[in-house]
């Protein structure tokens, strides 16, 4: 088998020298390359080639953000013959955690630490495990595990703003950048969004959207968070969204994401389950990210369940 190890030098959680028991590991069971990102969009780039070149696995060691980009150019490869990229003329790819939340190599099941998700993918490759997988789609650009509109995009671009300016990332720094938000930006008096479907009423006037392509959203150290607990990599995607951000029912909205049994309600909450396509609209730009990565501000996004699109080993 055939393999590329795409590296992300600065993934928070390893060291060169974790770096180098991982790639003597892979090479006892894979034909392995090595290469290394050298800057932001440069593992799509990396991942799109080792896809045309023919291997049989992608294995990442980094963050959600490089496992968004190591995706996206796996999806955007042009396979054998020019044919369309499909699960099963892609190579499969394998999640070493090497970042701070590992949202999406949780969701799959991956210890929390890179040594235990390391030996988990090992006995993966070893033993010819893998899983199918669906995408999301935003756009032009696909994600795996949430994307967002609004209130939890703008508090992503407060905290990458703060670690900029050297804060470490941790669930304090992004709680302020919350109530910061809540507080201060234009979401809470002024909602802005409309949510349409084909063939269903349009729903406007929504003040944040949250869309998720699995559960949970995103991690507080050990503990799940969970705005929609049905989400799953083997439907479409679920949304939930909030009419007007008023700070006592919001709060009393996200505590509901952290409950053992999450089912987030109330006069303000909307809430759609298994959605194949639908478009955000926004009188104003909104704060958008994807995968944690924030990209900006947007007045129109089109969302489409990409099922069966990527097989994982894990």
């Amino acid at each position: 088998m055939r393999a590329v190890l795409l590296v992300n030098p600065k993934a928070t959680t390893t060291s060169e020298r974790a770096r180098d028991v991982l790639v003597r590991a892979l090479r006892s069971e894979v034909d392995l390359s090595v290469r290394y990102t050298r800057q932001r969009g440069h593992a799509t780039t990396l991942a799109r080639e080792a896809a045309e070149e023919g291997v049989d696995a992608v294995v990442t060691l980094g963050g959600d953000g490089t496992v968004n980009e190591v995706v996206n150019g796996l999806m955007t490869a042009t396979t054998a013959g020019g044919a369309e990229p499909t699960a099963d003329r892609l190579p499969a790819l394998a999640t070493v955690p090497g970042g701070s939340t590992n949202v999406f190599a949780r969701a799959l099941g991956l210890p929390r630490e890179w040594p235990e998700g390391a030996s988990m993918i090992m006995e993966g490759l070893r033993l010819g495990r893998r899983r199918t997988i669906g995408l999301g789609r935003a756009d032009d650009r696909y994600f795996t595990f949430c994307a967002g509109f609004g209130l939890d995009a703008a508090v992503i671009h407060r905290v990458e703003e703060a670690r900029r300016r050297g804060r470490v990332s941790s669930p304090s720094l992004y709680f302020r950048a919350f109530t910061a938000q809540l507080l201060l930006g234009n979401e809470r008096r002024h909602p802005a969004i409309q949510l349409e479907r084909p063939g269903e009423t349009t729903e406007g006037e929504l003040a944040t959207i949250i869309v998720q392509n699995t559960a949970p959203w995103t991690y507080v150290g050990d503990r799940e968070v969970n705005p929609n607990p049905a989400a799953s990599f083997d439907l479409g995607l679920d949304v939930l969204a909030l009419r007007q951000l008023g700070v006592a029912s919001t709060t009393r909205t996200v505590t509901q994401f952290f409950s053992p049994t999450p089912d987030p309600h109330g006069r303000q909450v909307l809430r759609l389950h298994d959605m194949a396509e639908f478009t955000l609209v926004a009188s104003r730009p909104q704060a958008f990210q994807l995968d944690g990565d924030y990209l900006g501000e947007r007045e129109k996004v089109r969302f489409t369940s990409v099922p069966a699109a990527l097989r994982v080993i894990c």
